[in-house]
């Protein structure tokens, strides 16, 4: 049987902790958000060259032996659910398609003791090919990244001609049964800002759900420019120009905010990550391809669990490097305010 017969779908609650037979302890900071929401990115590679991302030439990417192996990825992620209370797991990048034997990995995660909810986030090329293996797998759910329904827009934003390849992902996955499927896009002011009502339009009519996401100071060349920010505010008096929006009571500590659309069960989301933090319920904890535990999307400083892996560290000693990195997180990434810093690495190298 495939791993996604063997497990049941949603079955997110840790089994007993290995070492004393009781549910592990929640993986709790010094403000008492407790962690559940794992980011996982398994390359820092990526296919596109988006403007808003990286710079046209792309970028040094890490050496192939730096990157966490399968097996190093699977005993982080399974210590991650057995010992830490963790019930979601997100595989992203740069772009996580690129992964090699990524629906054995999809598997081999699927079928951990206490098995996660597993989504991706992905620019969709190569999601055409790959959506029903990953289904099969065990992958619950993709977010794929779409941030214009024109193609030549699309090939500026991207500096790939690659739109075409974008619509068949999405509509493979929603065929395999990857559910929700959800686009995200980017609104940057004068580039695609005209097409928020067009793109929720689109999501609507295919079965989609539609999310805008505030852009960040993340891209590799520093360029982002707050005015060139289109915030959720403006995102919603544009949607409400077309649309009755009724708000969705916000799940759990989710990082959309949602709106249903009129007497509809679709939705549609924003994250506002910029004008409208949510870091108060930061319930997420991200881990670079190369082993790095980071705290925060918009961390300075990181922990290095690749070094105690190949170092031969036991999981007691993994899960206390991993309580210990939480225990110092800070209360919120500071956007806008005098000590603000951008991490060292953009938004590819650190996985969304």
């Amino acid at each position: 049987m495939t791993a996604i017969r063997q497990r049941k779908k949603g079955s997110t609650v840790p089994r007993p902790h290995p070492d004393h037979g009781t549910l592990p302890a929640p993986l709790v900071d010094r403000f008492g958000r407790v962690h559940t929401d794992l980011r996982v990115s398994l390359t820092d590679r990526c296919n596109l060259r988006c403007t808003y991302c990286m710079p046209a030439e792309g970028l040094d990417w890490l050496p192939r032996h730096d990157v966490l192996t399968d097996d190093e990825v699977v005993r982080l992620v399974r210590l991650a659910t057995e010992r830490l209370g963790i019930t979601q797991v997100r595989l992203t990048g740069g772009e996580p398609l690129l992964r090699r034997g990524l629906p054995g990995l999809v598997a081999r995660l699927a079928g951990l003791d206490a098995p996660p909810e597993l989504s991706m986030t992905t620019n969709g090329i190569g999601l055409a090919r790959s959506a029903a293996a990953l289904r099969e797998a065990g992958l619950d759910r993709v977010n794929v990244s779409l941030d214009t329904l024109r193609a030549d827009r699309y090939a500026e934003i991207t500096r790939r001609d690659r739109i075409g390849d974008v619509l068949d992902g999405l509509r493979a996955a929603r065929d395999a049964g990857l559910a929700p499927v959800k686009i995200n896009a980017v609104p940057v002011r004068g580039v695609n800002d005209d097409e928020i009502v067009d793109l929720t339009a689109f999501a609507l009519e295919h079965g989609y759900r539609m999310r805008f996401i505030e852009s960040m100071p993340l891209d590799a060349q520093g360029a982002w420019d707050r005015d060139r920010m289109v915030t959720a505010a403006e995102i919603l008096d544009r949607l409400r120009e077309r649309y009755d929006l009724n708000p969705v009571e916000r799940r759990n500590n989710a990082p959309a905010e949602e709106w249903r659309i009129g007497a509809t069960d679709a939705r549609v989301g924003v994250i506002a990550s910029v004008t409208r933090p949510f870091c108060g319920a930061c319930d997420r904890v991200r881990l670079t391809a190369d082993g790095q535990l980071r705290t925060c999307l918009f961390a300075t400083d990181e922990s290095d669990l690749r070094a105690l892996l190949r170092n031969g560290a036991d999981d007691q000693a993994l899960e206390a490097a991993w309580r210990t990195s939480l225990a110092g997180k800070g209360p919120g990434h500071a956007i806008g305010s005098a000590g603000f810093r951008r991490p060292e690495r953009p938004m590819s190298a650190i996985g969304g």
